[in-house]
């Protein structure tokens, strides 16, 4: 007697998810990432985080990086200060040096702890986040990168993390990430990919759109009060 199980229809409701794609490069990732750790309405929400590189998805799309755009980057270093007050995000006053950094290095790094050590990947994200965008360090650098990473996975971990970081492996894997950020339709960062708990998923771009996210969710607006400014 061959018994074929079938599926059982899952009548509970699921519980909602949201994936968030980040580059160390984007503050609006950065107070996206911040508030979602934070903020009490999403601590029911299966959160993934994804490392992917920014300047891969531009490309892909033929964009343009927004700060080489004439009025946008001005207009983006006030919306940068007016989001993170407004959601109550730490945020440094002047922009990181040198700005944008190429981060292929550092987000191939964040690629390796998501393959080998995923419960570090979110403290390791934050504490990048924090170096670049709070503290005005150049973590695209291998020895500054090391030095916040080692915080987060020790001495040894971080060394061990940065030498990976150049294996092919390493760079197959943000590629990875990169293509499928691409494949779920990002053409710049945040990007979020939300399902409810009936199942039904939507896609949106910015911080500004975080408020959406919430709606879509179901989530308690009154635990947002980090976005009060979109509700």
């Amino acid at each position: 007697f061959h018994h074929t199980s079938l599926p059982i229809q899952n009548t509970m409701a699921q519980k909602p998810k949201l994936t968030l794609f980040v580059d160390i490069v984007s503050p609006f990732a950065y107070m996206a990432f911040h508030v979602l750790q934070r903020s009490q309405a999403f601590k029911q929400v299966e959160i993934t985080y994804i490392p992917i590189f920014l300047g891969g998805v531009m490309k892909a799309c033929d964009n343009r990086p927004p700060i080489s755009i004439t009025n946008k980057a001005a207009y983006i270093e006030s919306d940068r200060k007016r989001w993170s007050k407004y959601a109550n995000v730490p945020m440094g006053k002047n922009m990181p040096k040198d700005f944008p950094p190429m981060t292929l290095h550092v987000m191939r790094a964040l690629a390796v702890v998501e393959q080998q050590q995923p419960d570090k990947l979110s403290d390791s994200i934050a504490a990048l986040y924090k170096g670049m965008w709070v503290d005005g360090k150049t973590v695209h650098k291998p020895e500054v990168f090391e030095a916040v990473l080692a915080e987060v996975l020790g001495k040894e971990g971080a060394k061990s993390v940065v030498e990976q970081s150049t294996k092919p492996a390493a760079k197959a894997k943000l590629q990875a990430n990169t293509d499928l950020a691409f494949k779920e339709g990002a053409f710049g960062l945040p990007w979020f990919v939300a399902t409810n708990m009936e199942g039904v998923t939507e896609k949106y771009w910015g911080f500004d759109h975080l408020g959406q996210v919430v709606e879509h969710l179901g989530l308690d607006r009154g635990q947002a009060k980090e976005l009060r400014a979109m509700l």
